[in-house]
């Protein structure tokens, strides 16, 4: 008895290699590398047959015709499962997913400590001025040391919005390395969860208030699009300084920009962007208490291993008929399990 196809298209580039050795681990599951400049009209044959798409999770590096979406699914009717490189999931329309029968997973956690590192970097970097007296040395003579004051971290208050896999990190790091008090605002967890994770819950007007660092490690959704603007910046001390390691479009770039040119905020450091990677012009380039990397706080050889590992297991869970850990629309479940017995011949876990 022949087996049932399982076909998994992915998109270029391909964060690591350990992708490959797992999957090829399984003779029954074929590749299809996606060339996103082909048209639509050309990859139509594959997608009416694949059963997984393992996409890039950056909007920017994914062509919009093959970002998931309702016109996309309605292209690929044997589609099971939507994998994203990593924790975020900028390129899938979950509601749609859920529309189509089709599960959207992800990598949570798969890069948690690199993120978390970054993040506490961006920190250290900011209140020891490490970037802005590099800058000035490089220009000219005789930096004046008087006029580079950092500040110490130990004992200071960290606010962090959004308490998952990266949040908890920074907290740990912040907590365990600096005896930083932190401060969580987290609608999804209860004052004592976050407590379990050495935080204390606080609304987000409070933490603004308070913290003299405010970390963004919330993923960009309906309810955080927005989230931090002229309001939000207006609550920061004029001592703090905003970091951002998430997504961009969380925070609002020119309300930080107005905010940073009238010194309502110390600084703020920022891996993610609007548009990635930016243009060297924006106008958040042109402050030295400014730190900037390209979206690169995750992008390590350890985290690359690990999320395509992860997704690269999950996937062949998922294919075996397995419920996932990391599924991103929970209730499509019972409309999935009868779309994965139609396709694949046979049951999936209950």
């Amino acid at each position: 008895m022949s087996q049932p196809a399982r076909r998994v298209l992915y998109t270029l580039p391909v964060p690591h290699q350990r992708m490959f050795e797992v999957l090829g681990r399984r003779p029954d599951i074929e590749l299809i590398p996606l060339d996103q400049s082909a048209a639509l009209t050309q990859v139509d044959p594959v997608l009416a047959t694949v059963t997984g798409y393992q996409v890039g999770s950056a909007r920017d590096e994914i062509a919009q015709p093959y970002h998931v979406h309702d016109a996309f699914l309605a292209r690929a009717p044997k589609l099971l499962v939507v994998s994203t490189n990593g924790a975020g999931y900028d390129t899938v329309d979950v509601d749609a997913c859920t529309r189509a029968g089709v599960l959207a997973v992800n990598q949570a956690g798969g890069n948690a400590e690199a993120v978390a590192e970054h993040a506490l970097g961006l920190m250290l970097v900011l209140s020891k001025r490490i970037v802005e007296t590099d800058r000035y040395m490089r220009r000219e003579s005789g930096i004046p040391r008087n006029d580079y004051l950092g500040h110490n971290l130990l004992g200071k208050t960290v606010g962090i919005i959004g308490l998952g896999h990266v949040g908890s990190r920074i907290a740990e790091l912040c907590n365990g390395l600096l005896k930083m008090k932190v401060l969580a605002f987290d609608p999804y967890l209860s004052a004592e969860q976050i407590r379990a994770k050495g935080a204390e819950k606080c609304e987000l007007d409070a933490l603004l208030a308070a913290a003299d660092f405010v970390s963004i490690n919330c993923p960009l959704t309906k309810e955080t699009r927005n989230l931090i603007g002229a309001r939000e910046f207006g609550r920061m001390k004029p001592s703090a300084y905003f970091v951002s390691t998430a997504r961009g479009s969380i925070h609002d770039e020119a309300a930080l920009t107005d905010a940073l040119r009238a010194k309502t905020i110390a600084g703020a450091g920022l891996d993610v962007w609007e548009q990635e990677p930016p243009p060297h012009t924006h106008p958040l380039m042109s402050f030295d208490n400014v730190m900037v990397s390209p979206h690169t706080a995750g992008v390590t050889e350890e985290s690359r291993s690990n999320i395509t590992t992860i997704a690269a297991e999950q996937l062949i869970g998922i294919l075996d008929g397995r419920k996932p850990p990391r599924l991103l629309n929970p209730q499509v479940w019972p409309a999935y399990r009868e779309r994965f017995a139609r396709v694949m011949g046979f049951a999936a876990d209950a």
